[in-house]
C-alpha cells in the first residue's frame, strides 16, 4: 500500500484502500449547470489527486441529445478552468483529456427511464468484466431538482439495483461493494414537503445509501471547527453560558438574484442560506462532544450530538425575525409577482434550551446586494469583570472569529496595551491567516464532500431526523411570511441591509460592536 493510501485510510479510520476496488459514478442530470460547474470538475480535482480509484468509470445521464465526443467538449472548459485555478498538481491538456475519456453520456426519456439506466449498467458490466473486475461499486449523483429525485430513485432501484445483483460479477463478492446515492439540496420547502421527500426516497434507499450534500459541511473552516474545539483546551473552557455573551452567524453577498429570481423567490433567504447552511455551522459549535470525532462510528455519534442540539431548540417566533427585500428585487425578469413578500435580508434570533447555552442569543444573519461577500462565524464573550472600575471605561470585548468565506481565517479580538505612554486597552488580534500561514491549498468544499463518500463518511451530510428537527423550527415563520402577515423593509443594494438592522441585532443579542477595530486580511 503506498504512503498515500496509507494516509487516507487513517484518515478514514479503515484498513480498507477503496482506491482497490472498481468504482462507477452515475451523474443523473449530466448536461445542467451543477453536473458541469461543480461535480466534474470536483472529480477532476479528485483525479488528478490520485484521488480517486484507478479503475474508474463516469457516466452521465441526462435529456439532451449528445454523442460522448459532444458531452466532452461541452465539459473541457469546465474542466479546464479547474486545472487553471488549481494549485496543487501541475497539470496538461493531455491530463484533462485522460479524464474525459473517462466520461461517457447516455440520453434519457427521463429521469426515469429505466430502459436507459439498464443500457448503462449492461455497459458498465462489459466494460469492468473485460478489465478482469470482480464487482464494483457504485455512486449515484443526483444533479436533479427535487421533484424528480422519486421518479430517478425508483427506476435506479429496478434497472439496476435489483437485477441480479449487478454490480457483482462473482457471486461470492455479494456482500463486498456498494451503493451509495448522492442528494443535492433543496431538502423540501417546509416540514411537510420534507417528510414526504423523505419517504419517496426511502421506497428506493436505506438511509445508510444517502448522502444529503449542503456543500458548506464540505468547507475547510466548517470542517476545521470540531477540531478547534476538540483538540484546544482553552476552546472549550469558553464555550459555555457562562462566557459567551452571543453568537452571530453571518452570510453576506454583494449581488442580487442574477437573473435566478424565479427559483430564489420560490423559496427565500431563510431557505436558501438559513436553514441549511448557517443551522448546520451553528450546530457544529454548540454541539456536545461527540465520543469520536473521526475513525468507526464517528458519522452517527456526530450526527447524534447536532441533532440533540437542534432538538432543545424552540420553534421560532415572528418576534424574533426581522426581514429586509433589496430595492429592484421584483425588476428581475424571472420574478412573475411583482408583489412578492420573499426577503432577500433576514435577521433571525434563537436559543438553544439546555444546561451549556441555556439564555445566549444566536443570531442568524443572511443577505443579498449587500455591501460586501463574507460569510463568518462570531462568537462576542462577556464583558472582563470590573473593567470599567479598573480602567475607568468599558473595555472592547473580546470576540472570536472564523472568516469562512472568502480568505479563510480564524482571529481573536483582544484587548492589549496602547502602544506608548497610555495604559488605555486597545483591541487587536491573534489570528491565523491561511492564506500566509499555510502554503498548499485547500480543496473545494464539492471535491472533499465527494471523497468522504466514496469512503463511506457520513459525519459531513444531513441525516433524516436532523433534516426534520431544522424544518421544525423554521416552518412555522416561513408560513406566517407567505401569508402576507408580516412585510419586508427595503434596502438599497451596496448597504449594510435595512435601516435598523444593526440596531435590532444589539437589542435582540447585547452585541457590542466596536467602531473603531478593523481586521485587515
Amino acid at each position: 500500500m503506498s504512503e498515500k493510501d496509507k494516509e487516507i485510510c487513517k484518515r478514514t479510520g479503515s484498513n480498507k484502500n477503496y482506491r482497490e476496488e472498481a468504482l462507477v459514478i452515475v451523474v443523473v442530470g449530466a448536461s445542467g449547470d451543477l453536473a458541469k460547474k461543480k461535480t466534474y470538475p470536483s472529480l477532476f480535482d479528485l483525479y488528478i489527486n490520485d484521488l480517486l480509484p484507478s479503475k474508474v468509470l463516469i457516466w452521465g445521464f441526462a435529456r439532451s441529445q449528445m454523442t460522448n465526443e459532444e458531452f466532452r467538449l461541452k465539459l473541457k472548459p469546465f474542466i479546464s478552468k479547474k486545472s487553471k485555478d488549481h494549485c496543487d498538481v501541475e497539470t496538461s491538456d493531455s491530463k484533462i483529456d485522460e479524464f474525459l475519456s473517462l466520461c461517457l453520456y447516455k440520453k434519457a426519456k427521463s429521469y426515469g427511464d429505466e430502459e436507459a439506466y439498464r443500457y448503462i449498467n449492461d455497459q458498465i458490466k462489459g466494460l469492468l468484466e473485460y478489465s478482469g473486475v470482480e464487482g464494483y461499486n457504485k455512486l449515484f449523483y443526483f444533479a436533479l431538482p427535487p421533484n424528480v429525485f422519486a421518479e430517478a430513485g425508483a427506476a435506479i432501484k429496478k434497472a439496476i439495483l435489483t437485477v441480479d445483483k449487478s454490480n457483482i460479477l462473482s457471486a461470492d463478492k455479494s456482500d463486498t461493494f456498494w451503493n451509495r446515492v448522492i442528494v443535492e439540496k433543496p431538502f423540501g420547502r417546509d416540514l411537510e414537503s420534507c417528510k414526504l421527500l423523505l419517504k419517496q426516497l426511502s421506497k428506493s434507499f436505506e438511509e445508510k445509501q444517502l448522502y444529503r450534500i449542503d456543500h458548506y459541511l464540505g468547507k475547510e473552516m466548517v470542517q476545521n471547527i470540531k477540531v478547534m474545539r476538540f483538540s484546544n483546551l482553552w476552546y472549550e473552557r469558553l464555550f459555555n453560558r457562562d462566557c459567551v455573551k452571543c453568537v452571530l452567524i453571518t452570510f453576506k453577498e454583494p449581488f442580487g438574484t442574477q437573473g435566478r429570481g424565479g427559483y430564489f423567490d420560490n423559496y427565500g433567504i431563510i431557505r436558501d442560506i438559513i436553514q441549511n447552511h448557517l443551522l448546520q455551522v451553528m450546530s457544529l459549535v454548540t454541539m456536545e462532544p461527540p465520543s469520536r470525532i473521526e475513525g468507526p462510528l464517528a458519522s452517527s455519534l456526530v450526527r447524534d450530538a447536532k441533532v440533540n442540539v437542534l432538538g432543545a431548540i424552540n420553534p421560532i417566533t415572528m418576534d424574533d425575525v426581522f426581514l429586509g427585500q433589496y430595492e429592484g428585487y421584483t425588476d428581475d425578469p424571472t420574478i412573475t409577482n411583482k408583489d412578492t413578500n420573499t426577503p432577500t435580508f433576514a435577521l433571525i434570533r434563537c436559543f438553544i434550551n439546555n444546561s451549556r447555552w441555556d439564555g445566549v442569543p444566536i443570531i442568524f444573519k443572511a443577505g443579498k446586494a449587500l455591501n460586501e461577500r463574507k460569510a463568518e462565524l462570531r462568537i462576542q464573550f462577556k464583558d472582563a469583570p470590573a473593567d470599567e472600575f479598573l480602567f475607568g471605561a468599558k473595555c472592547p470585548n473580546n470576540e472570536l472569529i472564523m472568516r469562512i468565506q472568502p480568505k479563510e481565517a480564524i482571529y481573536m479580538k483582544t484587548n492589549v496595551k496602547t502602544p506608548g505612554f497610555s495604559f488605555d486597552p486597545v483591541q487587536t488580534e491573534l489570528e491565523i491567516n491561511y492564506a500566509t500561514r499555510f502554503a498548499k491549498c485547500n480543496p473545494d468544499a464539492y471535491s472533499r464532500l465527494i471523497l468522504d463518500v466514496i469512503c463511506g463518511r457520513q459525519s459531513h451530510f444531513v441525516r433524516d431526523d436532523e433534516l426534520i428537527k431544522s424544518w421544525e423550527i423554521f416552518t412555522p415563520i416561513l408560513h406566517e411570511i407567505e401569508e402576507g402577515n408580516t412585510k419586508c423593509a427595503q434596502y438599497k443594494s451596496g448597504s449594510r441591509g435595512p435601516e435598523g438592522a444593526d440596531d435590532w441585532v444589539e437589542q435582540k443579542s447585547g452585541y457590542r460592536r466596536n467602531d473603531d477595530y478593523q481586521y485587515s486580511l
